[in-house]
């Protein structure tokens, strides 16, 4: 079993920045491939941002490439999310999850494990 909690959410204007982490205890012995997705009220679930076992390949949404990054530190079995030019749209509950296999790592139906999201609130 693998544990995930997330944190670094808050309410923030339209162009500032936030930087989530989703830190894993439990069966930490095995790397996973992770993900970020997102829940807006009313809305699906919606992948955001993904990254391989080792960190070498990263996978974006077209809606936050180019303003988000995602990383990872093994050592410390911690995920970020580093959310630049945010903007009122980004609004959302953020939940980070493990265990995809990397062909399906924007596929929600893919993960074993998920966080209790934080929230992120960007007012205009």
């Amino acid at each position: 079993q693998v544990q995930l909690v997330e944190s670094g959410g808050g309410l923030l204007q339209a162009g500032g920045s936030l930087r989530l982490s989703c830190t894993a205890s439990g069966r930490t012995d095995i790397n996973y491939s992770m993900g970020w997705f997102r829940q807006a009220q009313g809305k699906e679930r919606e992948f955001v941002a993904g990254i391989s076992r080792s960190g070498g390949i990263t996978y974006y949404a077209d809606s936050v490439k180019g303003r988000f990054t995602i990383s990872r530190d093994n050592a410390r079995n911690t995920v970020y999310v580093q959310m630049n030019g945010l903007k009122p749209e980004d609004t959302a509950l953020y939940y980070c999850a493990a265990d995809a296999l990397t062909s399906r790592i924007m596929d929600p139906g893919a993960y074993r494990y998920w966080g209790q999201g934080t929230q992120v609130t960007v007012s205009s």
